[in-house]
């Protein structure tokens, strides 16, 4: 059974960087499409970036040019590097794990994902 561990998540001023790791245990991660997702107090969850097993990358709109989604096989993490970080990013960030290549198409939905890991709070001060 694939499990996720976020890290990295913490409070940074407007401007700022923070970078955000998926480990995995279980199982390699480059044999899934990997997602990274947010969700803010009252809000949905919304995919923010993702990867697929041949490190095609995707990114929301208001999130380009920003944000960076990496593997790092020798570690078998996911990195979501993040600069020129603004308020509105303030949210609990996820990743998630889907096996099936085909789901790279709807990659920033987060009904395509089987595993989940907790979370980790990012919070942008103005």
């Amino acid at each position: 059974q694939l499990q996720l561990v976020e890290s990295g998540g913490g409070l940074v001023q407007t401007g700022g960087s923070l970078r955000l790791s998926c480990t995995a245990s279980g199982n390699t991660l480059d044999t899934y499409v990997i997602g990274w997702f947010r969700q803010a107090p009252g809000k949905e969850r919304e995919g923010v970036s993702c990867i697929s097993q041949r490190d095609i990358t995707v990114h929301k709109d208001s999130v380009k040019g920003r944000f960076t989604i990496s593997r790092d096989k020798v570690k078998n993490t996911v990195n979501l590097q993040m600069n020129n970080l603004q308020p509105e990013d303030t949210a609990v960030y996820y990743c998630a794990a889907v096996g099936l290549p085909s789901a790279f198409w709807r990659c920033l939905s987060a009904s395509n994902y089987d595993f989940w890991g907790q979370g980790t709070q990012v919070t942008v001060s103005s």
